[in-house]
């Protein structure tokens, strides 16, 4: 039936109520427990239905309902309550005011802006615009940029689709739903102008333009932009851009992340919002550096390389993956027929453009990397662990081709978690008795952490089993759900609520089903894992939940092994799956798990935050010292499986580490956990727990890691974008004069020697003196640097505990130009040296980004 128009409905509040509708359209509530309360007393079983959903709430719940509460003071009392937090919250001086009283402005005078680009945002149930680990961090950071008053906004896509929801067939194997969402009927908006009309850009494809609306979602104080082209004046293929995350093929993939990158922009720009910094969250959306880029040669008249002094500096790229297939690669052909017009348009061949996504500038077979897009045109990098950091400079060294390992400029920033949203309302209401409310305020205060040992043990072991009990009601809840969707049998869904103990060691294992994550691997050893979880006198159980990518059937495969080992008669009130992984099941997992198992195959976790919100909630984690874990275990807050050990044959390792796994958990966690005193308290184990919130809750959360972004990365890049801006872009346009000399003249320099003016021998207490007489054609002694590279030998014979020291020049003529510098010999040992040049100058901030080095 053809539709003649549209209009919308909305839900007719009494006078009193009113201000629900404002605050059911700032998230802000999903991280407060009072404004949750508050919804749920509404109507607490139409909350559970709807999602979570307060605004579809306020349009289902009867009117009848709502006049009767409107007259009910004591809601009107609660209202009034969290009204006055929520008021108080978005008008109170927060960190970033106090800490930067006078942020950067740029050349119009307004104040810095950031921008924060992801493919995915996991915020709160009833938005389901996230896949995992990823969209949760990028919701979390947004989050906590609220909480901070950081001048941010987000940018990503509205899939109407969503990911898929996951559901088991009779033989558990994963199948996959793809519901429309109404997010007419969700926190979510869509962005008017000025004339009340939606905001919508054209963008172009090949052959073709489509048109792209903007919603907005409040995340308190920040707001997230939401691309959308599902709209009636698009073609059916092209509505299919944004319908499903991470759906469809490579050219899928590269329609979303023009949309997202050069749309993302665009739609800033027509919105009026002229963002500082970019921070690009994965590689999905790195084509964004080359609109800026764009936008400049526009308006500003700059050249392709002046617009990039200007845009780099101001950009900030995150990596999440060392899985070489994490990172988004496009075939020449395809980045033709996406890109050929846009070639010419920043002034630039065919080749020159395609060598920014190259590792090999050269290499024509090479496809396009958006990572190597992100490395080149981003004045700072980082990956998301210490662990991290070092396999992202190794695996992208030849990005910067002979610089050594150490040197590659990829830092790291730990990832955290958003600790309010993922931390249950029985340990806020503990923690608040006990270390005060500021804990909320400032969670990366270790002081107010240490308070914890105050917390007695009794109370601290009660609040826990509460949230344990509460796990066993949930997981019974949607088995039962799970076992009628897939028609078993009325034995089979009765005995659902016998399944799990609310007493018994509770284990939780929950993540995307990679192979590498190994989900399968605690059950290796089938006679051991049976009498693991048989033994009734110390009873253990396990809750599994995540879902394989769609086109992943070896991940599906472990899903499967897992449902039917669930089904045998001796286990079946021991091991639960359950379905459709997302931050509703999430939530309850981390809030009730004793145990968080994770044995991801070193080193490719990049980070890991699931375990860190088991920690905030007095949960303890057993992992492989890989990602996060790797730095936070201390041996006294947790377990580690292994001792960070890496194999080149991968099922030796698998073997190794699963024996590893029991070994842990039948000496040391479940002894533990069930050594219990005359008043039934596991002391030690609350010792244990203890220990694990006052180490972990302080450092692995979102305040501290957006704290670390805004002084490390953002600020900086600010400072720096609006310096290279100001005289009419006089220090961008002088940069890149001198950059052309550099490359025109660098093949020219060339060492006549390097001598030292000792032995080999020395003593500590000695300096060692080097002298380089290098040639610099045209280049002047001002325009390089030439040092020392030192360090110990390792028994590799290799440089270690490297330093460079600059050399100073001494004496020059035309041709030749001498450099002095000295090693001080303040240890003993076997050391080394080398001598190199690098680029030099003042506006220059990383010398390697030239990609010119020479070694003599």
């Amino acid at each position: 039936m053809r539709m003649l128009k549209t209009f919308s409905v909305a839900p007719l509040l009494p006078n009193r109520l009113k201000v629900l509708q404002d605050l059911a359209h700032n998230i802000w509530w999903c991280w407060h427990p009072n404004a949750i309360d508050l919804f749920r007393r509404l109507d607490n079983e139409l909350w559970e239905q709807l999602n979570h959903n307060p605004v579809a709430l306020l349009g289902t719940i009867d009117q009848e309902k709502l006049k009767s509460v409107s007259e009910d003071e004591g809601f009107l009392a609660h209202m009034q309550r969290v009204m006055g937090e929520f008021e108080a919250y978005m008008s109170e001086p927060r960190w970033f005011q106090k800490t930067y009283p006078e942020p950067p402005k740029d050349i119009t005078g307004n104040p810095m802006l950031i921008a924060y680009f992801s493919a995915e945002f996991g915020m709160t149930d009833c938005l389901p615009v996230y896949s995992g680990g990823l969209g949760v961090l990028a919701g979390d950071h947004l989050k906590s940029a609220s909480d901070l008053s950081l001048p941010l906004v987000g940018v990503g896509l509205l899939y109407s689709q969503g990911y898929f929801r996951q559901y088991l067939n009779a033989d558990g194997w994963q199948q996959e739903a793809y519901p429309f969402y109404d997010y007419a009927n969700t926190p979510a908006e869509p962005y008017y102008n000025e004339e009340g009309m939606p905001t919508t850009i054209e963008l172009d494809y090949p052959d073709r333009k489509i048109t792209v609306q903007v919603w907005q979602v409040k995340v308190g104080r920040v707001k997230l932009f939401l691309l959308d082209t599902n709209l009636p004046s698009n073609s059916p293929a092209d509505r299919e851009i944004t319908a499903r995350l991470y759906g469809g093929d490579l050219e899928m993939r590269i329609k979303q992340e023009v949309l997202l990158g050069i749309g993302g922009i665009r739609v800033l720009a027509k919105i009026g919002l002229n963002p500082t910094v970019c921070h690009i969250n994965e590689g999905h959306s790195a084509f964004l550096v080359l609109e800026r880029i764009r936008n400049l040669m526009v308006t500003r008249g700059l050249s392709f390389e002046e617009a990039r002094e200007v845009t780099t500096c101001g950009n900030v790229f995150t990596t999440h993956t060392p899985v070489p297939a994490g990172n988004d690669v496009f075939p020449s052909a395809m980045m033709d027929k996406y890109f050929s017009q846009y070639y010419s348009s920043i002034g630039l061949s065919r080749k020159q453009f395609m060598a920014l996504g190259r590792q090999n500038a050269n290499d024509e077979n090479e496809p396009f990397c958006m990572t190597v897009l992100a490395l080149r045109l981003a004045a700072h990098s980082n990956g998301v662990s210490r662990l991290h950091g070092d396999v992202s400079r190794r695996m992208w060294q030849r990005v910067w081709p002979d610089v050594p390992v150490e040197e590659v400029p990829i830092k790291h920033i730990t990832n955290g978690i958003h600790i309010s949203s993922w931390i249950s309302h029985d340990m806020v209401d503990l923690l608040e008795r006990y270390l005060g409310l500021k804990w909320r305020e400032d969670p990366a205060d270790r002081k107010i952490w240490d308070r914890v040992n105050r917390i007695p043990d009794a109370e601290l072991w009660r609040t826990h089993e509460r949230r344990r009990e509460r796990l066993v009601e949930f997981s019974r809840r949607r088995l039962r759900q799970q076992l009628i969707r897939r028609g078993a049998t009325k034995t089979e869904i009765m005995q659902s609520e016998e399944a799990l103990d609310p007493e018994a060691l509770t284990i939780g294992f929950a993540r995307r089903f990679a192979t590498y994550k190994r989900g399968t691997l605690l059950m290796r050893d089938m006679e051991r894992f049976i009498r693991l979880l048989s033994d009734q006198r110390r009873p253990v159980q396990i809750i599994f939940a995540g879902k394989a990518h769609p086109r992943d059937a070896e991940g599906k495969d472990l899903i499967r092994q897992i449902i039917h080992l669930a089904r045998r008669e001796d286990l079946r009130r021991r091991v639960v799956f359950l379905e459709d992984y997302d931050i509703n099941v999430a939530r309850s997992l981390v809030q009730g798990v004793d145990v968080w198992l994770n044995t991801p195959r070193r080193p490719m976790e990049a980070s890991g935050t699931s375990g860190m919100k088991v920690a905030c909630n007095g949960g303890l984690n057993m992992s492989i010292l890989d990602g996060w874990w790797d730095e936070g275990y201390n041996t006294e807050n947790g377990w580690a499986i292994g001792s960070g050990e890496m194999y080149d044959d991968s099922q030796y390792q698998d073997q190794v580490e699963s024996q590893a796994i029991y070994d842990t958990l039948e000496k040391e966690v479940v002894p533990l956990f069930y050594d219990r005193g005359p008043d039934n308290l596991p002391r030690k184990w609350i010792e244990k727990m203890k220990g694990s919130l006052a180490t972990l809750s302080p450092e692995y959360n979102t305040s501290r890691m957006v704290q670390e972004y805004a002084q490390q990365s953002y600020v900086p890049a600010a400072e720096w974008a609006i310096q290279m801006t100001q005289n009419d872009y006089v220090n961008a346009i002088g940069l890149s004069k001198w950059k052309q000399g550099l490359y025109q003249n660098w093949a020219a320099i060339r060492f006549d020697s390097v001598e030292q003016t000792s032995g080999d021998k020395l003593t500590v207490g000695n300096q060692l003196e080097i002298r380089a007489s290098v040639r610099l054609g045209d280049l002047k002694p001002d325009d390089i640097e030439v040092q020392l590279y030192t360090g110990r030998i390792d028994g590799h014979g290799q440089l270690s505990m490297t330093q460079a020291v600059p050399m100073e020049c001494i004496n020059s003529n035309s041709h030749v130009h001498l450099f002095k510098g000295s090693i001080p010999c303040d240890k003993t040992g076997i050391h080394g040296y080398g001598v190199r040049v690098v680029p030099k100058n003042k506006d220059l901030r990383n010398p390697y980004e030239p990609g010119l080095i020479l070694w003599a």
